[in-house]
């Protein structure tokens, strides 16, 4: 009786910690077709996971709360690194990188896959 309850409450945190995962966290079609990858827990990076820069790294980010994330944004073609920022909406994630204190950005919209 003691081990069946102790793997039904093992299976139930199990399950618990998977249903905390973030919401950013996951795979995402970045808006020039690629698929990029975000996971981590506090600190969430950001790894192409096709395309011609697959496999490199372009971003780290931290909650700032609100669905709102902050860290930086590498430019995979020539590797400058920006001040970057991110809004989650349902299954959308708007991505901005900055320079200036945000006086120029560009920013793309992402779909969660």
């Amino acid at each position: 009786m003691f081990r069946k309850m102790s793997l039904a409450l093992a299976a139930t945190l199990i399950m618990a910690g998977a249903a905390c995962a973030d919401p950013i966290e996951g795979s995402w079609k970045t808006q020039s077709g690629e698929t990029a990858t975000i996971g981590g827990g506090g600190s969430f990076s950001i790894t192409l996971k096709t395309g011609k820069y697959a496999g490199k790294t372009i971003g780290s980010l931290k909650a700032a709360g609100d669905n709102k994330y902050a860290g930086s944004i590498t430019d995979p073609a020539n590797d400058k690194t920006y001040s970057g920022k991110a809004t989650l909406s349902g299954t959308t994630l708007k991505m901005s990188g900055c320079v200036l204190g945000g006086l120029i950005c560009k920013s793309q919209t992402w779909h969660k896959l």
